[in-house]
């Protein structure tokens, strides 16, 4: 398994979305994260560089612009999913990504701060 490498422009995006409140609390990831088709459709309309900014990990041995190039989605290419990012900090600790599980984490109690304010 390749060492993955944080996504800065990911945790930055996410946290926008989190401070403007773009974010759903309650969803089942398996439903709500986004298919190969919504992918498809999204890189399409968007590009590589939109597009990595969904996935908090980049593998760096990776082709840059392959989707095997970009792993922990948080999102469904509008809003922050709660359940997407449990999910990226439990697969994150399971698979000893400890950075990616942190900022996963860090951004957990952003979207728990802000929802609380």
């Amino acid at each position: 398994m390749s060492e993955y490498q944080p996504n800065p422009a990911a945790t930055k995006k996410a946290k926008s979305l989190v401070e403007s409140h773009q974010y759903v609390l309650d969803s089942d990831w398996g439903d709500s994260q986004p298919t190969s088709d919504d992918e498809n459709k999204f890189l399409q309309s968007h590009g590589w560089d939109e597009y990595a900014k969904w996935f908090l990990a980049i593998d760096p041995d990776a082709g840059e612009q392959t989707k095997g190039r970009f792993h922990f989605p948080f999102g469904d290419f509008r809003r922050v999913h709660r359940s997407g990012l449990i999910a990226a900090k439990q697969r994150a600790a399971q698979n000893g990504h400890s950075e990616i599980e942190a900022a996963a984490d860090k951004l957990l109690d952003a979207l728990e701060h802000e929802h609380n304010s």
